[in-house]
């Protein structure tokens, strides 16, 4: 039986590796978008070259009625969502006092609520097969926050807290919810920083290496495998013993 997994921010860097990798572990994948439209349908015809299924889905996790157009897309292109890779998500570097509320809110919104939301449409189908698994894609800020990062570290810290409450909930259904929770991963995402400030946090990682893309879709292969059957309401950091 042919297996669905919805990534949403599937065209960013650890989006774009977890569909790879979930294509070859055998999912049909639907990459979820926002704004860049090209390069989720740049990694569907790569992946459909590759003899994979994939569709690119236009998606604003903000927007409720946005996901209940996805999914329904998906629904009739691959089937039912059995797996939801909850990863689309923003950050911003400033001071908190430097924050608008409405630069707070939209954080909030992404990396949260948008989070249980999409999360919260799937549980329908999941609920009735009695089966499902929901990956949330969080960070080290999460756990300890950050300075000049505190909305983007509270939202973190919220999907966390969201996993461990939704695990015990869903499991009698059958439902798996766990959570990755990510150090230092080198993406586009944190190029922004300097390269002092990177050489900087280096240092403190004991494992000598900054985290790659593929170092968490590899983790998050392993949460969507059999092999993580009695894995459920964890969070797993995947940062090099950073913290």
């Amino acid at each position: 039986m042919r297996k669905v997994a919805f990534i949403t921010g599937a065209s960013g860097d650890i989006g774009s590796a977890a569909a790879r990798q979930l294509a070859k572990d055998g999912y049909a994948v639907a990459l979820g978008f926002n704004t860049n439209e090209s390069a989720a349908n740049e990694l569907s015809a790569e992946l459909k070259s590759q003899g994979f299924e994939a569709i690119a889905v236009g998606c604003d996790i903000t927007d409720s009625g946005s996901i209940t157009s996805a999914l329904s897309l998906i629904k009739k292109e691959l089937g039912e969502v059995a797996l939801l890779v909850n990863n689309a998500g923003i950050s911003k570097i400033c001071l908190f006092t430097s924050n608008s509320c409405e630069d707070i809110t939209r954080m909030i919104n992404t990396n949260l609520i948008g989070c249980m939301e999409t999360a919260r449409q799937v549980l329908g189908d999941m609920i009735r097969a009695k089966s499902g698994n929901i990956i949330n894609i969080s960070s080290v800020w999460g756990e300890k926050g950050a300075s000049c990062e505190v909305a983007y570290s509270a939202a973190k810290a919220g999907l966390i807290g969201f996993t461990k409450a939704l695990a015990r909930e869903e499991a009698p259904s059958g439902i798996r919810v766990n959570c990755i929770s990510c150090g230092y991963i080198d993406t586009k995402m944190n190029a922004e920083l300097e390269q002092e400030e990177i050489q900087a946090v280096l240092e403190e990682i004991p494992s000598g290496r900054l985290g790659t893309v593929q170092d968490v879709a590899n983790v998050i292969s392993f949460l969507a495998s059999d092999k993580s059957d009695y894995i459920n309401g964890q969070v797993i950091r995947v940062d090099g013993c950073w913290i």
